[in-house]
Order: C-alpha cells, then sequence, then structure tokens
C-alpha cells in the first residue's frame, strides 16, 4: 500500500529495536503533534523541525499537505505506542476516517527529523517489510515522479518508462477507480491493497509503453485546496485533461491512450471528447448512470437504508441536499459529497461514450461483484465499432477471483496477486495496434 506521508523519509532510521516502553519526551511530541494536528495549527507543528526537516519539507508545503491530509483523515482520535526503533516511536493512530500507523523521529534536541504515516497492521510490533515492497517494477523500468499544476493546487503521479525503449513510444494514462483509490490502485480506507495499476504499468513497461499513473484530487501526494463539499464530478475531468496535455507536450511519446477502471471509465471517456487522444480502453466501468447503479446496489442493504437512500436521491433530482440522513448511510451519502453525487450523477456512460471518435477497448470480468457485464455490453451496443472483451473470472480489480463473494474480496488485501493474464493480453494488443 502506498505510503499517506508528511515526509516520505525518517532521518538516522536505525534498525535495532531499544525497548518496547513509551519514552516520555515521544509521548510530549507526539501529545504536541495531535494538539496542534487537531487544532488545525500545521505551522506550529513544522516549527518544531530539526534543520534537515526543514530543508526537505518546508512550511507551506507541510501546511498544504497537512490540511489535506486532515480533510481526508479527520481528526486524530487516539494513539496507542507499539515500538521504538533507534530514534523512530511507531504509533498506532485512529483517526476519524482511518488507521495508520504513525511514525515519528526526534533529534536529541526533541525537534521532529520525520514523520511518516503508513497502513497499520495487527502485527505492526514486529518488524516487517511494508506490504508495497513485496512488488517490485521490472528491473527494465524507470520511474519518476511527476507534478502537474491546476486551478486548485497540483496532481502527483509516477511516469513509469522503458528503459531502452528506442525512439518514441505510447503512453497510457491511468485513471483511478472511486473512492480515495491512490496511484497504485490502494486504499487504506477501503482495505484495498492489490497494486493494480502499479502492476498495470509494470506489464506495460515490460513490452515497451510508457504510463502515467497518478494519486486522484484529495488522494495521496496530489495537493488540493478543493474541500469534500467543493469537489465535482468535473474536476476529476479537468485533471485527466491536463495531463494529456501535459503529455502532449512531450516529445518522448507518440500517442497517448487513456485507460479508466470502474468510476476511472466514465472520467476517461469524458477526458477523452474532442482531445489528442489515440485510444480509450474502459475496464469494469459502468454502463448505466451512477444513479441508477447505486439504487441497484443499494437493494442489498436493509430496507430502512436503502428508503433513506432513495429519499435522498429523490431530494439530489430536484437540486437538494439532504443535511439530515442517516449515519448508516453516511458512507455512500454523506451531507458532504451529496453535491459531488449530483455531478456524477448528469452523465449516462452510453451516451457521452458515443462522442468519442477514436478506437476503443471495452474489457470487463465475469466475477466483477459491483459492475456487472451487462454493463460492459451495454457500452458495446452505444458504440458498436468498440472492441469488447469479456474475460472469465476476472473481477473488479482485474484478478483472477471466484463468484464466491468472501474468496472474491479476499483479492483485494494480497499485493502480489498477478493481473488476469487475458487482460493483460488485450491490454497490450489493443495498445500496439492503436495508431
Amino acid at each position: 500500500m502506498k505510503k499517506i506521508s508528511f515526509l516520505v523519509l525518517i532521518i538516522c532510521l536505525a534498525t535495532r529495536v531499544f525497548a518496547q516502553t513509551e519514552p516520555a519526551n515521544y509521548k510530549v511530541a507526539l501529545n504536541r503533534f495531535i494538539r496542534f494536528y487537531n487544532t488545525n495549527k500545521p505551522d506550529s507543528i513544522s516549527a518544531q523541525f530539526s534543520p534537515e526537516m526543514k530543508t526537505a519539507l518546508p512550511a507551506d508545503q507541510f501546511k498544504s499537505t497537512t490540511t489535506q491530509l486532515k480533510t481526508q483523515l479527520g481528526d486524530l482520535s487516539s494513539t496507542e505506542f507499539v515500538k521504538l526503533e533507534g530514534t523512530v516511536a511507531q504509533y498506532k493512530a485512529t483517526f476519524k476516517n482511518a488507521v495508520f500507523l504513525l511514525n515519528i523521529g526526534l533529534n536529541a534536541k526533541n525537534e521532529y527529523t520525520g514523520l511518516l504515516l503508513k497502513p497499520y497492521e495487527a502485527t505492526a510490533a514486529a518488524p516487517s517489510t511494508p506490504a508495497e515492497a513485496t512488488f517490485a517494477m521490472d528491473a527494465s523500468i524507470a520511474e519518476t515522479p511527476v507534478t502537474v499544476k491546476n486551478l486548485a493546487g497540483s496532481i502527483s503521479g509516477t511516469l513509469a518508462m522503458p528503459k531502452n525503449a528506442t525512439g518514441k513510444v505510447p503512453v497510457v494514462i491511468i485513471i483511478a477507480d472511486s473512492g480515495p483509490v491512490d496511484r497504485d490502485g490502494n486504499s487504506a480506507k477501503h482495505g484495498l491493497n492489490g497494486n493494480t495499476y502499479k502492476m498495470i504499468a509494470n506489464e506495460l513497461g515490460k513490452n515497451g509503453i510508457a504510463s502515467l499513473r497518478y494519486d486522484k484530487r484529495l488522494v495521496g501526494q496530489s495537493v488540493s485546496s478543493t474541500t469534500e463539499t467543493q469537489l465535482r464530478f468535473e474536476d476529476y475531468v479537468e485533471d485527466a485533461v491536463n495531463l494529456i496535455n501535459f503529455l502532449t507536450d512531450d516529445q518522448r511519446f507518440s500517442r497517448i491512450i487513456i485507460f479508466g477502471h470502474g468510476e476511472g471509465s466514465l472520467v476517461g471517456i469524458l477526458s477523452s471528447i474532442d482531445q489528442p487522444v489515440k485510444g480509450f480502453i474502459s475496464a469494469e466501468g459502468a454502463g448505466d448512470s451512477a444513479d441508477n447503479i447505486l439504487t441497484e446496489q443499494m437493494k442489498s442493504q436493509p430496507t430502512h437504508i436503502s428508503e433513506g437512500f432513495k429519499r435522498m436521491l429523490d431530494s439530489l433530482k430536484k437540486g437538494k441536499t439532504t443535511d439530515n440522513i442517516d449515519p448508516s448511510l453516511y458512507f455512500i451519502a454523506r451531507p458532504g459529497i451529496q453535491k459531488y453525487l449530483m455531478s456524477w450523477f448528469r452523465y449516462n456512460p452510453t451516451r457521452v461514450i458515443r462522442q468519442i471518435k477514436i478506437p476503443i477497448l471495452i474489457v470487463h470480468g465475469t466475477t466483477d461483484l459491483q459492475v456487472k457485464v451487462t454493463d460492459a455490453e451495454k457500452l458495446k451496443k452505444a458504440k458498436s465499432d468498440a472492441t469488447l472483451e469479456i474475460i472469465p473470472e476476472m473481477n473488479h480489480i482485474l484478478k483472477e477471483a471466484p463468484a464466491d463473494k468472501d474468496k472474491n474480496l479476499a483479492t483485494d488485501s494480497d499485493p502480489n496477486l498477478p493481473l488476469k493474464p487475458e487482460f493483460v493480453k488485450a491490454l497490450i494488443t489493443f495498445v500496439k495496434h492503436v495508431r
């Protein structure tokens, strides 16, 4: 799982475990951090940085990142000391919206030398290797960080380039699914740790194809002044178009192909219209408007939840939000995201896909528990010249999985389970034939 971090390094990290009792100076530093974080005073935290950390992470950058992090995770409600490794103390940190392992590094003056959040695992008290380290990119691929500015901040991503490329190469922009999914296809909040997008970049790179995967607005290392209540579906489209323009000016690339996964399929469709894009790939994309799909999904919920959602939905269709909503619906329809839902509901994929005048690949798995095969068939019907690939026993994260719900969902947390080979073949074949 990709790290959500204040600083992606901790200075002077030692490997020897000294003690398993919480030192008093770390407790003071932790309480100071909690107080300033919860009261929205990031400047007071950065004022306690060591000189090295101030150089590595300027106060304005830390403030922007921390403000965004607070929007995503909420207040830090409780902590539990885990262990001390060298000059770094680890704490189980329970935020309002997620649980992480918080690492705090201190020097002899009790100044912060590092602050790092990474996914919390129950076995964190024992030395372990982070899950993301278990999947390594092929040695033939070079990865570099990319930052593209927008009016609200910047989008942070990773450009994966085949090292031995001669001449211009195609490049695929990978657009993520719904929710707080990062550039690698992972989400701590949703327990998603499959490295799907990182694996796609790896397969593309091994076949001489570049890729750009990125953290969406309000996710990971992307920085934005946009709050949850201000976010609209069109913001995602704007960011994708900015990335298209960014790559268009790069002379290393022969053509741009858009890959949209889940909700990212609709983002990809809209961002491909009248843009310098040569091909579009929809993976596990919806074939109906989001309000209809969510309504269908809510039928499996208890009656009071599904009826509450329907009332909220009826209000949104009239242009009104519902502030007094059952807490059980907060995961899908809390007041802060209702205007985003309203903006999302405006688009029907089968209508907008007809506006694309480039080659299209529609790929879908038969064991996707979220989006049905019939959605892919609807997209194909709307765009008869598109190529449709239905892949047996492939689930929503593009990996082999049975129809059994529990076994299917178990693949979400396996960082090494490979992509379905048939999917990889369809992907590579399509990209190489696009001109």
